[in-house]
């Protein structure tokens, strides 16, 4: 009796799980999903329905009316441009930086580890900031959205800590058949770090990605914008009614636009995401543990 009560208790327990789990997936789900269905919906039937299912019919004009516009297409180009080159330059600096720091009987290992630490718990503030990039003549370029912020502490002190955990014979090894420290890094250590490079290459592309509050310190030239602080004219400011407006072509009004430039925003990380999350958990996990 008692192994069968046990077993009841342990289907309710499974039951409100997988309920609890439906219900927050659900509610986690349903605003994507309902931006989603409105930025491929008439405007009546948006209008009509507080609760959005499914679409009446796939209207693709707000879409057009999204790439139609200058400036949103340059700013999708600009996106694509920070994140590719500047996760690219992150992933270099890092990977080399975590290298310096993985090595056991490197010189001023501690006191440079203790810097990278230091760098991660504190800032300069905004000001500080705002007062280097502007000395560095960054302002309203679009290298000011990549060089400044390009290193992570903390992604550093991942790759550190995951390269310190990989078997010191190894690197012997290799030093005995005569490889030089530079064909370990690209011959051995990174072939076995997979997961975790793909862990952080995804940290800074999501991070760059994302990223609209750099632009609005650095830059002033709307041709130069990310599409994330156009996403965030359109959603916050009266102003993104008439840059839009300012197209004799535009017939739609700006909420499906707004809806449609919120997936277009969101798509390409949601696209990438599926193909590294494998390697997502795996990767913090192994990188997080103490070297």
């Amino acid at each position: 009796m008692a192994v069968k009560s046990s077993n009841i208790g342990d289907r309710i327990f499974d039951i409100f799980n997988i309920v609890l789990m439906a219900l927050v997936f659900i509610a986690t789900l349903y605003p994507f999903w309902y931006i989603a269905v409105a930025s491929v919906s008439s405007i009546d039937h948006i209008i009509g329905n507080t609760f959005l299912l499914w679409p009446n019919g796939f209207h693709w004009d707000a879409y057009k009316q999204v790439f139609r516009n200058d400036l949103i297409p340059a700013a999708y180009r600009n996106t694509v441009f920070v994140t590719v080159v500047g996760t690219a330059l992150s992933m270099t600096l890092s990977v080399i930086g975590a290298y310096v720091l993985s090595v056991r009987d490197l010189p001023g290992r501690t006191g440079l580890t203790f810097f990278v630490v230091f760098c991660m718990l504190f800032g300069g503030g905004m000001v500080p900031y705002y007062l280097v990039v502007s000395a560095t003549g960054l302002i309203n370029s679009i290298w000011s959205l990549i060089i400044p912020g390009c290193i992570s502490s903390y992604n550093v002190i991942l790759l550190r800590n995951f390269f310190q955990n990989v078997p010191q014979g190894l690197y012997e090894a290799a030093v005995i058949d005569g490889i030089r420290p530079t064909g370990y890094l690209f011959r051995i250590l990174l072939p076995l770090s997979t997961a975790v490079i793909a862990t952080v290459t995804l940290f800074y592309a999501v991070s760059y990605w994302n990223d609209y509050f750099t632009s609005i310190l650095f830059i002033r030239d709307r041709t130069l914008w990310p599409v994330q602080r156009v996403l965030r004219e359109a959603l916050l400011t009266a102003e993104f009614n008439n840059m839009m407006y300012e197209d004799a072509r535009q017939t739609q009004p700006p909420e499906t636009i707004k809806n449609a430039m919120i997936v277009v925003a969101v798509l390409p990380i949601l696209c990438v995401y599926p193909f590294i999350q494998k390697y997502f958990v795996k990767g913090v996990m192994i990188g997080s543990m103490k070297g």
